[in-house]
């Protein structure tokens, strides 16, 4: 039997619950390979996080594989894993979580009425009597138990106490109340979590956690609210990705309670200056682009536009930040790294970013970083990290760029010459097209002869400046399987095939 050797925490820690990985993924069209999982994994727990919800292995066995290989793989975390209240899932999920260095049963039962009429079918008194089952069945693997009652926010408060009272005398550490729907609002989401810490007589023997969700825009304001009313673990993801409009932002709960820490007097383990690096990882390979104006980690989240605000941030970097950018592992200064730095300084401002690369791994990222540092007098971090993604973070390349020539201007049918290395062989086609970028994708698809449809494309540039690297987003979809790429190069249209290029090898590697 596993047991779970942490205590409860102090009072003033919060526990970060990451399930980036579990609900992160299941935001639409994202679909991450074990690699990918794996990356991001060892990521997060560079980043301090405490537990991380790894998937939900009775799904599929391909959730079973990531799972039990991230249980292994991740020993400085609690791995969790998510399973309904049944026998069957409970055993699944332990099969896959084992191996882990403090494992967790994540089990969830509906409680709100409306779910109880039309999704389970069942009493208030079978749903007690199923949620304290599960957990006592949970328990005879490990005593690291968290029970959740989905739809919480709408359910009848005095009920919810119950099932929380059961599952507690029945073994649960943790007990979860969601806002499912996103439904709640700050100062009556307060409330609720005082309520049933007020009226579940056993609740000191265990945490409560909050699970907000984004619909009306107020997860973040939710679980302050449910922390300054008691609640102790928050479930959050990086960037708030996560069905519908996502879930609860790790980095602004995290950021609120390190710069309000007069309102807000806790802690928690996350070391901030990952916070960039883990947020652009995300980024990249779940192709969910970050919006500009994002809180914490958007491009435009420590940019100065107004004449006033940058001339006061150049006096007292105060009178407009509340937040020093180099928290969260934003460099401050504007040059980083230019055309004649070598392969020793490249390495020591990789490692200051987060990323430790094998020596392979150094040699590829320096010969891109080479070839950029001729064509832009100045290496952002940014521009570093969009490298090492492409480089480091990317699947095996069936498909990869070896040439590219567009001829296109007023008067001109656009044209395209493209060069691919399939499989080690190159290929090369000649395409036209409504626009350059069309030209060229159209002469890729004659080299792959790919059937997919091309669902989205968007650019965004990755620093300022007429020399930027251009950052591409294709998603494309094969049949039933969707995908997404990413690219960056200062030549947009260079961006675009590579992008196209990664999402393409995407669907051959599925």
């Amino acid at each position: 039997m596993g047991t779970s050797d942490k205590k409860k925490p102090d009072n003033n820690k919060i526990i970060i619950f990451d399930t980036t990985l579990r609900d992160g993924e299941q935001s639409p069209g994202v679909a991450l390979n074990m690699q990918d999982k794996l990356q991001i994994g060892r990521q997060l727990e560079k980043l301090g996080v405490d537990v991380l919800e790894a998937g939900f292995p009775i799904a599929s066995p391909g959730d079973f594989e990531g799972v039990k290989t991230l249980a292994k793989e991740l020993q400085g975390l609690q791995v969790a894993a998510l399973a309904r209240a049944t026998k069957k899932d409970i055993d699944t999920a332990w099969e896959a979580i084992k191996e882990g260095a403090d494992p967790r049963i994540h089990t969830f039962l509906a409680t709100s009425d409306i779910h109880l009429k039309y999704k389970l079918r069942k009493t208030r008194e079978e749903v007690l009597e199923m949620a304290g089952e599960a957990v006592k069945y949970a328990s005879r693997y490990t005593s690291n138990i968290e029970f959740s009652a989905e739809d919480a926010s709408r359910t009848d408060l005095d009920f919810l106490c119950q099932v929380f009272e059961r599952v507690i005398d029945c073994g649960a550490t943790t007990v979860n109340f969601p806002d499912t729907v996103g439904y709640a609002i700050p100062w009556d989401f307060g409330r609720m979590i005082k309520y049933v810490m007020d009226n579940t007589p056993n609740i000191h023997k265990a945490v409560l956690s909050v699970h907000c969700h984004n619909d009306l825009g107020l997860a973040t304001a939710n679980v302050l609210a449910a922390i300054n009313a008691g609640a102790r673990q928050v479930e959050c993801t990086i960037n708030g990705i996560g069905e519908r409009a996502g879930n609860t932002a790790m980095e602004e709960v995290v950021m609120a309670i390190r710069t309000r820490h007069d309102l807000l007097p806790f802690e928690t383990d996350i070391n901030t200056r990952h916070i960039a690096a883990t947020s652009r990882m995300v980024s990249m390979l779940t192709g969910m682009v970050v919006q500009p104006n994002k809180a914490v980690v958007g491009a435009n989240a420590f940019a100065h536009e107004s004449g006033i605000h940058q001339d006061g941030v150049l006096k007292e970097r105060t009178t407009y930040e509340i937040m020093d950018p180099r928290d969260i592992g934003l460099s401050s200064g504007s040059l980083v790294l230019g055309k004649h730095s070598g392969r020793h300084a490249l390495k020591a401002k990789l490692e200051e970013m987060g990323y430790e690369l094998s020596e392979e791994e150094l040699g590829r990222v320096f010969d891109r970083f080479k070839e950029l540092a001729d064509k832009k007098k100045e290496i952002f971090p940014e521009d570093l990290e969009a490298i090492v993604a492409e480089e480091i973070l990317r699947i095996p390349e069936k498909y990869k760029l070896t040439y590219l020539h567009v001829a296109g201007g007023s008067g001109i049918r656009p044209t395209a010459t493209v060069g691919i290395e399939v499989d080690g062989k190159e290929e090369v086609a000649v395409s036209i097209g409504a626009g350059p970028i069309d030209a060229a994708f159209n002469a890729v698809s004659k080299i792959v002869q790919t059937k997919s449809s091309l669902l989205r494309f968007t650019v965004n540039s990755i620093t300022g400046g007429t020399d930027a690297q251009g950052e591409v987003t294709v998603r494309l979809q094969e049949g039933d399987k969707v995908v997404t790429g990413q690219g960056a190069d200062p030549d947009i249209i260079t961006a675009s095939v590579r992008a196209y290029l990664t999402a393409l090898n995407r669907l051959a590697y599925k």
